[in-house]
């Protein structure tokens, strides 16, 4: 374990005897490796005792000094003294030095180190950062700031009132005015050309340059910012330069690439960090790695595996070939190995290195297997399960059999497609039909199984044992009784979500498209087993009603109080108000916080009208704020399918004939889009509530007169 990771490892434990034994230690070689030695430092700067261990940091400067390239040794210094609290002599006279050797030219030296505490000496922890921050600010330079407000441009500043004003990313273009005591603590100068800056000012250029060179692109985002691990790289990338299902595909090739270039290392766990290598490695120092300190059987295989696949030319290099062909021999040797192991490293030299070495003994295996779906179980490399039943297909005559029998069992669904294509080949379905059927008949006991299949079912015409109106009933009510058994199983809590995701998704989509096809007595059964699903909230249940009520007018006794949480609104209502909110959210609250502390700088709080007003403004953006949000999580976009013209309902534009002549339409929407002038009602107005339900020749009275409703339109 290196100095880095196991510094990281005892900061992350709190044992900081262990940190400064290692720092001691550390302070104690004959070389430096600056790179090494600034990582170090700024995890320890981000430790609960940055503080402490400041006062001890100086030791290692001898050291430091023994690094032949300045610009670098400028850099370790730097972060030497970002850590530093002790403030002794020593560092206050090699930081003058270092600072006037670079910058004693400058016209406003003097008060620049005023302003970095080389004048008072009292406190100047991180000096050359903070003076190297002076130096950048200038209009037009940029900066990100350490706190979530994103890249800002430098649009101001004043050497004269000591501070500098800024306009950040993260607050919609505001500009914020910014001490420099603050901004030493809270600000990083950025060049032009760096990741953060070309990401705001140009994210079309970066989109570009990540699709053309994907390896370049991320080695370039690694340079600029540091170690990433993949979610943190997807969380800079997302919503920035690319949508999430671009990055999606864009990742899956970026990650292969990265791996057979050599230039990026990527840790097989995909939670580690991805760091730009230092020197490229060269197919056996690739192999060396993948295997340096593994001695167990299944890590050996693992590592040969994910190697190899991720880098193909080291199966046609001879001399990396020989060596991985080596390492096989001996983990087929292996004594106490299960047969199912045995037969994966026959698999790998055969198909993965091209070697038919093992060929004879893959057909004694494969014909001498028992039960094929346990041997798959136990392969730990999925890819081996495939190739076993390909195995099973070209040397076992009762192969069809098998891969009935394996196609409940065999995991992941990639395999299952597999075998479903092989068993739809035959002439006779007979088989398949019959493993379907314990399939809807018993869903609890192939629960993965039962939802490949349902999902791939409700996507198909044609799908097997899906022929009738029947068939397709009975599939449904399996979903549903899966579904509530699951819900009671805590170990199950994750696949009962995964199924409410798919059966809500897009809005109830396969429900919409199911009910269709019912009957008034299948769409009573179907809400009853939908009642049971405790996943199912009130909200879901009432639109399962109001979904069955568009199918079977009659089926259901409509209730127009039962979605009263539901906000009804327009797509441009969801989002005028969406906009409200963050506009409340980022920046009249952060004004009322400014308003709060210029009045409280006046004094006197009692007697303070200013600080009270503004406090009563803070009650009423964060009353207001809280009533908006709760209001937009029940937020529901009318859509076409929402909206009938039998009856008055949601979206409805209806017009009333008086008695006495003349005629009058109103359009029924939500509370976010009611304009009186427009003749446009909210729900749950009086009017809107007595017109709810009505139909085509209807008649009531309005301000003291007969009306007939007339017509029912879609707003839409």
């Amino acid at each position: 374990m290196t100095y880095v990771e196991e510094i990281r490892s005892r900061v992350a434990t709190r044992d900081y005897n262990k940190v400064m034994v290692l720092w001691q230690e550390y302070c104690e070689n004959d070389e430096l490796d600056a790179e090494e030695l600034i990582q170090i430092l700024q995890i320890l700067r981000q430790s609960d005792f940055a503080k402490q261990f400041g006062q001890y940091v100086e030791a290692i400067l001898p050291l430091v000094m023994t690094v032949n390239d300045d610009d670098l040794r400028f850099e370790v210094l730097k972060a030497v003294y970002d850590v530093q609290s002790s403030n002794s002599q020593p560092l206050y006279e090699l930081a003058l030095e270092l600072i006037k050797t670079r910058f004693s030219k400058d016209p406003i030296f003097q008060e620049k180190l005023r302003l970095v505490g080389l004048r008072s000496k009292d406190n100047f922890q991180g000096v050359l950062s903070n003076f190297l921050l002076l130096n950048h600010v200038a209009k037009g330079n940029y900066v990100l700031h350490t706190g979530g407000w994103g890249v800002g441009e430098i649009v101001d500043f004043s050497f004269l009132r000591e501070q500098v004003t800024v306009r950040f990313e993260n607050l919609g273009g505001g500009k914020r005015d910014i001490s420099f005591k603050s901004a030493f603590r809270s600000l990083l100068p950025l060049t032009l050309d760096h990741f953060y800056v070309q990401r705001y000012v140009d994210p079309e250029k970066l989109a570009k340059q990540a699709k053309e060179d994907p390896v370049r692109f991320v080695m370039r985002l690694l340079n600029d910012i540091g170690r990433k691990t993949p979610a943190e790289i997807k969380e800079l990338l997302v919503d920035h330069i690319m949508e999430a299902d671009v990055y999606s595909k864009w990742w899956q090739l970026a990650r292969s690439r990265i791996k057979k270039d050599g230039r990026i290392d990527v840790p097989a766990n995909p939670r580690e960090q991805l760091s730009v290598r230092k020197e490229i490695l060269s197919p056996l120092g690739r192999l060396e790695k993948a295997l340096c300190g593994k001695e167990e059987f299944h890590d050996l295989l693992n590592a040969l595996y994910a190697t190899v696949r991720d880098c193909p030319e080291l199966a046609r290099n001879k001399e990396t070939a020989g060596k991985i062909l080596d390492q096989a021999h001996e983990l087929v040797t292996m004594q106490g190995i299960a047969d199912a192991d045995r037969l994966q490293v026959y698999l790998f030299v055969d198909q993965i290195m091209g070697n038919d070495k093992y060929r004879a003994a893959i057909k004694e295996v494969v014909q001498g297997l028992t039960n094929v779906p346990q041997t798959c179980a136990k392969m730990a490399i999925i890819a081996f399960r495939k190739s076993l039943l390909q195995e099973v297909r070209v040397y076992r005559k009762d192969w069809e059999k098998v891969f009935a029998e394996s196609l409940l069992l065999v995991d992941p669904v990639q395999i299952k497609d597999y075998l479903l294509k092989e068993l739809l080949s035959l002439p006779s379905h007979s088989l398949l039909e019959k493993r379907l059927h314990d399939l809807v008949e018993h869903p609890v006991l192939y629960p993965e199984a039962f939802l490949w299949y349902f999902q791939k079912a409700v996507a198909s015409d044609d799908a097997p044992l899906l022929n009738t109106q029947k068939d397709k009933e009975h599939f449904f009510e399996s979903f549903l009784l899966l579904m509530s058994t699951m819900e009671r199983k805590k170990e199950q809590r994750d696949f009962a979500k995964k199924m409410y995701s798919i059966l809500t998704g897009e809005r109830f989509q396969i429900v919409r498209d199911f009910l269709k096809t019912t009957d008034e007595v299948y769409a009573r059964e179907f809400l009853l087993l939908a009642s049971k699903c405790s996943s199912l909230t009130r909200h879901d249940q009432n639109i399962l009603k109001s979904l069955v009520d568009v199918v079977h007018k009659e089926t259901v006794q409509r209730t127009p109080g039962d979605d009263a949480t539901v906000i009804w609104t327009t797509e441009e209502g969801y989002f005028r108000t969406k906009d409200k909110i963050l506009h409340i959210g980022t920046l009249e609250v952060v004004e009322n916080a400014k308003e709060i502390e210029a009045a409280r700088a006046h004094g006197d709080l009692r007697e303070n009208a200013e600080y009270k007003a503004a406090l009563e403004k803070r009650s009423r953006l964060q009353n207001e704020l809280k009533e908006l949000s709760e209001q937009f999580n029940h937020a529901r976009i009318i859509t076409p399918a929402d909206v009938s013209t039998d009856y008055v309902g949601i979206g409805s534009k209806v017009t009333l004939k008086r008695k006495s002549g003349g005629e009058v339409t109103y359009t029924i929407l939500g509370q976010w889009d009611a304009d009186v002038e427009k003749n446009i009602l909210s729900r749950q107005s009086k009017l809107a509530q007595t017109l709810i339900g009505k139909e085509i020749g209807n008649s009531f009275e309005f301000l003291g007169e007969p009306v007939t409703v007339t017509k029912i339109e879609s707003y839409v």
